[in-house]
């Protein structure tokens, strides 16, 4: 499904809570959103999160936004916020050897579709961020830029974005050549420098263009 329910519309200075508040009116409850973080990086792994968070006063998150909008204290804020509120949240880590075997797209896809089914209280409806993900089980909407507009779609977005930076900080004391704590594994001049001087981690994504050519390999076709 891609369009919001017959006679259901958002206005434009709904804010953030609007399109849920939408659903609600149509008998559709819960309404979970769901993002991804690290798709566009080429070393560690891909995170998915999924919200639904409750009706009224207590689902309102203070400071939420769009996680990439946020400072990393204000991401973590917000964070333990989703946690403590949310009916249901979850988070599924996809590796960097998955998304190697999958290729991004489909990794993408299956990271979202793990998020939804992980989530304990089953959502009748799911809002994604940018384009459609099939195989929910449910009646779902793709909304642009739905991490600063869909307020369940902004807490997914907190949800994977901590998660992976967590990682990333991690994995930066594994390999601190790399400086995985600052640029978190996306192609920055810092973490092209080290590319080209070290060469690819054990956790970098062997299906990236740059990557492989660190490495002394050819580009695989359609790869990004």
């Amino acid at each position: 499904m891609s369009t919001l329910p017959r006679g259901a519309t958002v206005r434009r200075d709904a804010g953030l809570y609007g399109y849920e508040r939408a659903l609600r009116r149509h008998g559709f409850e819960p309404v979970a959103g769901v993002d991804e973080a690290g798709r566009g990086a080429c070393a560690g792994p891909l995170v998915a999160g999924a919200a639904i968070l409750p009706a009224g006063r207590a689902g309102i998150i203070p400071g939420l936004a769009d996680s990439k909008l946020l400072t990393a204290a204000a991401r973590e804020r917000c964070y333990d916020q989703v946690v403590r509120r949310a009916l249901a949240w979850s988070v599924v880590v996809i590796s960097h050897d998955e998304c190697d075997r999958l290729g991004m797209h489909v990794a993408n896809v299956e990271a979202l579709r793990r998020a939804v089914a992980k989530l304990d209280l089953p959502a009748s409806y799911v809002l994604t961020d940018g384009f459609p993900v099939d195989g929910l089980g449910v009646p779902g909407l793709a909304v642009w830029k739905g991490d600063r507009v869909a307020a369940c779609v902004a807490a997914a977005s907190v949800l994977a974005k901590v998660t992976r930076d967590r990682i990333m900080v991690d994995l930066d004391e594994q390999w601190p050549a790399y400086d995985f704590k600052t640029h978190k594994g996306y192609i920055t001049a810092t973490h092209t420098a080290a590319l080209e001087e070290h060469g690819p981690s054990p956790v970098h994504r062997m299906r990236f263009v740059n990557v492989r050519r660190a490495a002394g390999l050819e580009p695989l076709p359609g790869d990004p």
